[in-house]
C-alpha cells in the first residue's frame, strides 16, 4: 500500500509538468498556392531531413549542390541534388552566413565568442581573417554577409541572442551594420535597427536590403561610391508581425535572397515571403516551421533551399535565382 502511495503522489506531481512540456516541431511537407512567374500552385516543400545541429548559411556551389552551416556542431554541411548529405568542412569556429568572393573564396561570419570575426574558410590554405572588430571593439555575434564585386563585405551584427532565465548582454558594439572594403578596415554604416539579420544586395549593386527581426519592414539602403549607405527607407512591410508583451515587434525576418528578375524573397514568421522589386507582396511560400534562412541552388537554378530550426527543405520554381552572384 505504501508503494502504491508514492506511485500515485508522483504521477500526480509529474502531470502538471508533463501538460506544461513544449510540443517538438512539426516538420512536414507543405503545398503552395501559386504566385504568377515565382511558383506553380500544388508545388509541394519537401523535407529533406530534420534533427540538424544548428541550421543557417545556406549558399549555392557551382556544381548545383548547396552547402549549409551546423553553427552549433561547428562545421559546414553539403546537400547535393539528389539530397544526399556529407561533411563540407569541419572545425568553421561557428560560422554563421556564407557568402562566395569573385576569386572563389568562401568567406563566413564565425561567431565563436571571444573570437568572432569575418573571414575567408575556404580554401583549406587560404584562411584569412578581413576583420575581427570595429574601432578597436571586438565583435560580439555577427549574422549575414554579402559581398559585392570589388570584393566588399556588408555584413550584420544583430546583438546577443537572449538567454532564458538569464541577466541581459551588453556587448562592446551595438547592433548595426557595417562594410569591410576590399583590403580595408571595417565601417559602421547603419545604425538604429532593432535586429538586423539578412542582408543582400540588388541584381545592380546599388541597394542593400537589410532585414529587421525586431521590426516590421525590410530596410533598403543607396549604397554611395565608398561603400557607406544612405537613404534608409522602408521597402516592404513584413506580412506577419507579432508584438512581445512588452510592446516590441518581432517579425522573425531572417534569411534574404533574390532571384533572376529582382524579386526579394524574405523568411520570416509565415513562411518565405515574395516581394515585388518594388516592395509588393506578391504571395507567400508556406512552411511547417519557422524557417531561419534561403538560397537558390542546382544547376539551373530553380530549387529554393530553406533552412531553420534543425530542418532543410527544397522547393522547385518557376523563378530562376541572380545568376551574377552565389547568393
Amino acid at each position: 500500500m505504501r508503494r502504491l502511495t508514492i506511485v500515485l503522489f508522483a504521477l500526480l506531481f509529474a502531470a502538471p509538468a508533463l501538460a506544461q512540456a513544449p510540443a517538438a516541431p512539426v516538420v512536414a511537407e507543405t503545398t503552395a498556392t501559386a504566385i504568377p512567374g515565382v511558383i506553380a500552385a500544388g508545388t509541394k516543400v519537401e523535407v529533406i531531413k530534420s534533427g540538424f545541429t544548428g541550421t543557417e548559411g545556406p549558399i549555392g556551389m557551382p556544381d548545383g549542390s548547396l552547402i549549409f552551416t551546423e553553427t552549433q556542431a561547428n562545421r559546414i554541411t553539403r546537400i547535393d541534388q539528389a539530397n544526399n548529405l556529407t561533411t563540407f568542412l569541419e572545425n568553421t569556429n561557428g560560422s554563421n552566413g556564407l557568402a562566395f568572393d569573385a576569386k572563389g573564396r568562401l568567406i563566413s561570419v564565425q561567431t565563436t565568442p571571444g573570437k568572432a570575426l569575418i573571414g575567408v574558410i575556404y580554401p583549406k590554405g587560404q584562411e584569412a581573417t578581413l576583420s575581427d572588430n570595429y574601432d578597436g571593439k571586438p565583435y560580439g555575434r555577427p549574422n549575414d554577409l554579402v559581398v559585392d564585386k570589388k570584393g566588399g563585405v556588408y555584413f550584420s551584427e544583430p546583438g546577443p541572442n537572449a538567454t532564458p532565465g538569464q541577466p541581459p548582454v551588453t556587448p562592446p558594439l551595438s547592433p548595426a551594420v557595417y562594410y569591410v572594403p576590399a583590403g580595408g578596415k571595417s565601417m559602421r554604416i547603419a545604425e538604429g535597427i532593432g535586429r538586423p539579420n539578412g542582408i543582400q544586395l540588388s541584381r545592380d549593386e546599388k541597394t542593400l536590403y537589410v532585414n529587421d527581426t525586431a521590426g516590421e519592414y525590410l530596410l533598403a539602403f543607396d549604397i554611395k561610391p565608398d561603400g557607406s549607405v544612405g537613404n534608409r527607407r522602408n521597402f516592404a512591410k513584413y506580412p506577419t508581425v507579432n508584438k512581445t508583451p512588452a510592446g516590441a515587434f518581432n517579425s522573425g525576418a531572417d534569411g534574404l535572397a533574390i532571384d533572376n528578375d529582382g524579386r526579394v524573397y524574405v523568411v520570416s514568421l509565415g513562411g518565405v515571403h515574395v516581394f515585388s522589386e518594388q516592395g509588393n507582396l506578391l504571395g507567400t511560400i508556406p512552411l511547417s516551421l519557422q524557417g531561419q534562412n534561403i538560397a537558390f541552388a542546382g544547376a539551373d537554378k530553380k530549387t529554393l533551399y530553406i533552412v531553420g530550426r534543425g530542418a532543410a527543405f527544397k522547393v522547385r520554381l518557376l523563378a530562376e535565382g541572380f545568376r551574377g552572384r552565389a547568393k
